[in-house]
């Protein structure tokens, strides 16, 4: 459902054999990886990597740990908390946080969006006000259904994964854990559980049909 060649996290992602694993070692991977850059990417803060061609509005927030590639655009009010990749060509737009987590290439979250503990894939698209759910109301850990099995992330954060060309409706909530597959589209105003299987139009969780 990821085409890991669309991030340059690719062998960091490839070193585990669950994705909710990543999220732990994110940030160190991101400090070590920033200092190797080469000199297209300038230091504009402590531990922050930005592209050339990126374009960041002087409005914007972005904490430890980030590393903003080519021709991507951060948009007045986004506030980028630490622990983030944003990928090349992306849009992070007004109002929408970013917190731990990989955005691959050419994700675009333009407006209101929330994204926490999470994994976009390549030309995902979040709909505005559409977020992701990263925490359980109870605050217990966190149970993730891959390919059918349950299995236990002993993760109290996690939120979700969006498999490539992914489009979420606006002012939906992905629910902890929640895995989209590729190609698949959610409808506006949906609550996501589980997982949606790629090539799938979520129309409802008892309406899920599958795209022709």
């Amino acid at each position: 459902m990821l085409d890991l060649t669309h991030t340059i996290a690719e062998r960091y992602l490839r070193s585990f054999n669950y994705y909710f694993e990543i999220f732990k070692g994110l940030g160190g991977f991101i400090s070590g990886t920033g200092r190797a850059l080469g000199h297209e990417y300038a230091l504009v803060s402590p531990s922050v990597w930005v592209h050339e061609s990126a374009v960041v509005s002087p409005w914007a927030y972005l904490g430890e740990n980030v590393i903003v590639g080519a021709g991507s655009v951060v948009r007045q009010g986004a506030f980028i908390r630490g622990n983030a990749v944003v990928g090349e060509n992306c849009v992070v737009g007004n109002s929408s946080e970013i917190k731990n987590s990989v955005l691959f290439d050419g994700v675009q979250t333009p407006h209101f969006n929330y994204v926490g503990d999470s994994i976009l894939g390549y030309k995902s698209h979040m709909g505005a006000g559409a977020v992701t759910s990263n925490v359980k109301s109870d605050k217990s850990p966190i149970t993730a259904h891959i390919c059918g099995v349950n299995v236990v992330t002993g993760l109290k954060k996690l939120g979700a994964v969006l498999g490539d060309y992914a489009e979420i409706g606006c002012n939906c909530v992905l629910n902890p854990a929640a895995v989209v597959g590729a190609r698949s589209s959610v409808y506006p105003l949906s609550s996501v559980r589980g997982e949606v299987p790629p090539d799938s139009i979520y129309k409802s969780a008892q309406n899920i049909v599958k795209r022709t």
